[in-house]
């Protein structure tokens, strides 16, 4: 593994990753995952985590976070529904598509912005079978989760053409890539609720 060992904190930093970073990443990805999977793809350009084993938690973590939703939805769908009347649009939304197109929708709903939690839960509520569901989510998962933890490996690759060796400015290289993720995720959110105003 490489250190950017030239200092006692820049060492305890790495060290932080490598001791938490697959356990963040598999929390992480159990509800939301992009941003997380997005840093711990740029740790294992770094060389602090393993990018296969990466992929791996993060599609574990997705794949039985959608399963719970799914369950949720499947033994409450109609209770959360009435208690969070705002999510019918969207509900409706993705009942349509799994009439269409059951197994794509399946494995595409994770990358539907605004449906990641929620379409899970609703397709709970259709007649999808619990062992297609399991199936097909899997392969959404692993999928969602290559594509994310690629997107922060390139990203420090792309970072270290510019930059050269990234050991001088890894923290703040870090803490950049974090602001930008977070900043395009609240970017996103207020695009799509001035959106559902005026529709």
């Amino acid at each position: 593994m490489r250190f950017a060992d030239n200092a006692g904190v820049a060492f305890e930093y790495a060290h932080l990753i490598e001791q938490y970073g697959y356990a963040a990443t598999f929390a992480g990805t159990l509800v939301e995952g992009e941003s997380l999977l997005i840093l711990s793809g740029l740790a294992a350009h770094r060389g602090y985590l393993s990018l296969p084993l990466v992929i791996g938690v993060g599609a574990l973590g997705g794949a039985l976070g959608d399963l719970c939703f799914f369950l949720l939805g499947r033994h409450y769908g109609g209770d959360l529904l009435t208690r969070f009347p705002r999510f019918a649009p969207a509900a409706d939304r993705v009942r349509g598509m799994i009439e269409r197109h059951p197994a794509a929708t399946i494995v595409a709903v994770r990358f539907t912005y605004g449906l990641r939690a929620a379409g899970p839960a609703i397709i709970g509520t259709t007649r999808v079978a619990f062992a297609q569901f399991a199936a097909l989510n899997a392969l959404g998962a692993a999928i969602w989760s290559a594509c994310w933890a690629v997107a922060g490996y390139l990203l420090g690759r792309a970072a270290e053409r510019v930059l050269g060796d990234l050991a001088h400015v890894e923290r703040e290289l870090f803490g950049a890539a974090l602001v930008l993720v977070v900043a395009g995720v609240v970017a996103l959110r207020v695009w799509r609720r001035r959106r559902d105003r005026r529709s």
